[in-house]
């Protein structure tokens, strides 16, 4: 279906007396070639991809400099299962901190934490266990981890307190390993 005239000659008014007149000619031709220009354009923009969203405004002081990984969609079947799957949570928001390959021999610090949590994996309170005799700035680096990469999913349907604890088993260049990934 055609929305214009194929004709090259159309009536147009006058913008003196109202009056039809005829017109046609190079005027006409430069219209059409324009309008199908355009028409082109128009069409072949509704062709290309969608753009995406652009990402919500995150305030200032919510931007880490990682990003958090998703809850775990894993259920724990008990609390040993859930410091695993913590132990991996960790690692996972914390890469430029932790190592995952051998424990060296000795230790720079083994900071112990109790890390109280709320029904939906979010943390409640964190406490030190136990300080380190020796740099005790690692205490400090592993509550930021503990805080980094939570929640930690849903713990509602394991026995309650939900709090578990966790050893910290830092290196030299004081990266750290959960001790429930080293067994």
């Amino acid at each position: 279906m055609h929305c214009t005239n194929p004709s090259p000659r159309r009536l147009r008014r006058s913008p003196s007396r109202g009056q039809r007149q005829r017109t046609g000619g190079a005027g006409s031709a430069a219209f059409a070639w324009k309008s199908a220009a355009l028409l082109t354009v128009v069409a072949l923009a509704g062709c290309s991809s969608p753009r995406s969203p652009a990402p919500p405004a995150v305030p200032q002081a919510a931007r880490t400099t990682s990003p958090t990984p998703q809850a775990p969609s894993l259920r724990a079947r008990s609390w040993d299962d859930f410091k695993v799957l913590a132990g991996r949570r960790m690692v996972a928001a914390n890469p430029d901190t932790t190592y995952t390959d051998a424990v060296p021999e000795p230790l720079l610090a083994i900071p112990v934490l109790e890390i109280e949590l709320n029904g939906d994996g979010s943390v409640r309170r964190v406490s030190v266990q136990r300080h380190p005799s020796q740099a005790n700035d690692t205490v400090q680096l592993a509550i930021d981890a503990v805080n980094r990469a939570a929640p930690y999913g849903d713990v509602s349907h394991l026995p309650r307190p939900w709090k578990f604890s966790e050893v910290f088993l830092f290196r030299d260049d004081r990266r750290f390993k959960p001790r429930a990934l080293d067994q």
